[in-house]
């Protein structure tokens, strides 16, 4: 306790400093322009900033220890709210990251090398060693929001870092927990200035207004807070978050990996974050890790459950009031843009006041900061800067912009777009053709299973038997995607279970130095054996055909001139599925199967650029 001690007697003879030779004129105050706050010169100073820590009580153990879990708690804030008895707004941030992670080894993620519906054999459990010196959790978002005027606050989530309980990678302690922080800060919970004392600390020196942002894991959090409806929680800026684990972990009823992390699974997250006492672990691997999250992930049917549920935030969204930006890439193939777009649709329909920004890059990408900073000066200073009020409600990077400039456009999808159904014309092993006039008795096609040829050298290849590929004419025009493309796909098996992916391709594929936006337009997978629900697989018989219709990814793209579109069917995905043994043959009815592609235009605009 000697270090805590230490840091709390400097704070309070930074106070006594601060208090004794005010170095800035009284009355300093937040400053706005444009309605944007400004940088102030009085605040801008790390060296006068008061950086202190402490622990704010929950209302729950997850550790096991009969003590209600407290959750370490970090603020920055300028000395005028000390010195002046300022009263500032909170922007904060929380995270199971900030204390450090499992060290990346061979063997932490699950072994995909099997066939669908075998028990995969166990991965390697690594541990944590937890880093960090106290009073500071994280420096993030401090230099950009403190100078202007605003408190930053950090957490470290439950189990991690300094903060008592256990991670629970979606469990409502991860909703309650900033909940709980968010409490302290308008007096409604207790803060503590040692983990396990009775001196209390109170947050004097904020109105109580809160606004929360982070990306991915840290974006998710931010959702999990605001659906508590927790009081004073005004806004968030969910950047790129994890809204359901399922759509995380699972596509469909398959078993699939995000991007880049292929094994990964909800256990070997709860491992990678396990940053908390030591001497806690072995109670919550025992009661969390094993008892609830490797007995209920279902690695074996990938079937949508209650576990799943009890960790898709889209279904704990009725008590929400906060308003809501979100933000996400359009080539995230790790957090994948449906996920904010499902939160997104489901708060315009709940009334709330949002937009939506994307852009065409990869994980991350925060929203402008004179965006971010329109929003907060908004709702926690309270200044009418007209933002609830603006018309275009998605902000879209195009292709060939800066992350800095989007264009606005009324929503997203672009209301303008309408889809547009395409049919398929037989021609493989070497390509078919999509059309928006029915062909009939076209037949059947067949394709042959072999994960060790991925999915680009299968959009490449001029003629094989491993994939089905149908294309639209050349565009004499640019072509605007905007929305939901969808896929319903008549197939047949020669086993019980296959792997199903779907890619949509502009052709020709280009080698070298690509735009992200170049060749992949969007993607998606399903188990054939969940052809009736995602709740529910049954083993399919062989030679017997099955219907599934489904999503790909949500996307904003414009195709340029020159390009064709490709719709890409084959059976295991290299970088996301499993990897059965080559060999399995899937039979697509070219009759009954279709894209469904949103454009905006419609047929018409299609039909302009493509002469079908």
């Amino acid at each position: 306790m000697l270090q805590l001690n230490n840091a709390l007697k400097c704070s309070i003879l930074m106070s006594i400093f601060f208090s004794a030779f005010p170095i800035n004129s009284q009355n300093t105050k937040p400053v706005f322009k444009d309605g944007e706050a400004q940088i102030v010169e009085a605040f801008s100073d790390p060296n006068k900033w008061i950086r202190h820590d402490l622990w704010v009580e929950t209302n729950f153990d997850t550790d096991g220890d009969g003590k209600p879990d407290r959750m370490h708690v970090d603020v920055t804030r300028p000395s005028q709210t000390e010195t002046e008895g300022l009263k500032l707004p909170v922007i904060y941030e929380s995270s199971p990251y900030y204390a450090g992670v499992a060290p990346d080894i061979d063997g932490i993620f699950w072994n995909v090398n099997h066939e669908l519906g075998e028990t995969p054999k166990d991965h390697v459990h690594p541990e944590v060693t937890r880093i960090g010196k106290r009073p500071i959790i994280s420096n993030s978002q401090v230099s950009t929001w403190v100078p202007r005027g605003y408190i930053v606050v950090h957490s470290s989530s439950p189990g991690t870092g300094l903060s008592q309980g256990s991670p629970t990678v979606g469990g409502d302690n991860e909703s309650l927990a900033p909940k709980a922080v968010i409490d302290w800060l308008n007096g409604r919970a207790k803060g503590y200035t040692e983990p396990y004392g009775n001196e209390t600390v109170e947050a004097y020196w904020t109105t109580g207004k809160v606004g929360m942002t982070g990306t991915s894991y840290n974006g998710t959090l931010p959702l999990a807070a605001a659906t508590t409806g927790v009081e004073d929680l005004e806004v968030i800026i969910p950047v790129a978050p994890n809204t359901s684990y399922y759509h995380y972990y699972r596509s469909n009823g398959l078993v699939r990996s995000p991007g880049g992390y292929l094994g990964e699974d909800i256990d070997v997250l709860y491992e990678f974050i396990h940053s908390g006492d030591e001497s806690k672990r072995t109670h919550n691997n025992q009661f969390v890790r094993d008892s609830i999250l490797r007995k209920h992930q279902d690695r074996i049917t990938g079937d949508y459950n209650e576990f799943w549920a009890s960790r898709d935030y889209l279904n704990d969204m009725a008590p929400m009031k906060a308003a809501l930006l979100m933000s996400h890439g359009f080539n995230d193939w790790n957090v994948m843009p449906e996920h904010s777009y499902r939160i997104y649709k489901k708060a315009k329909e709940m009334g709330l006041e949002t937009q939506i920004y994307y852009h065409q890059n990869g994980h991350g990408g925060p929203p402008p900061v004179e965006m971010m900073n329109r929003w907060f000066t908004h709702y926690l200073f309270g200044i009418d800067n007209g933002v609830e009020k603006e018309t275009n409600k998605a902000w879209i990077v195009r292709e060939n912009d800066k992350q800095s400039q989007p264009t606005a456009y009324a929503d997203f999808p672009n209301p303008e777009a309408k889809p547009v159904t395409l049919h398929l014309i037989k021609g493989n092993p070497a390509e078919g053709s999509l059309s928006a006039r029915v062909s009939k008795k076209q037949g059947k096609e067949t394709l042959v299973d072999d994960v060790n040829f991925d999915g680009a050298t299968l959009a490449k290849a001029e003629h094989s038997k491993n994939r089905l590929l149908y294309v639209t004419p050349k565009l004499s025009k640019d072509i605007h995607i905007s929305g939901v493309p969808q896929v319903t796909v008549k197939l047949a098996s020669s086993k019980a279970a296959a792997n199903l992916s779907v890619w949509l391709v502009s052709l020709p594929w280009d080698e070298g130095k690509v735009k992200i936006t170049d060749n992949i337009i969007t993607r998606g997978w399903a188990d054939p054996q969940n052809h009736k629900s995602i709740n529910e697989s049954e083993p399919l018989k062989p030679g017997k055909f099955y219907e599934l219709t489904f999503d790909l990814m949500p996307d904003d793209q414009i195709i340029r001139a020159g390009q064709q579109i490709g719709l890409m069917i084959f059976s295991s995905d290299k970088e996301f599925t499993l990897h059965p043994k080559p060999g399995t043959e899937l039979t697509i009815d070219l009759d009954e199967t279709t894209l469904s592609l949103p454009v905006v235009g419609g047929i018409v605009a299609l039909e302009k650029a493509s002469k079908f």
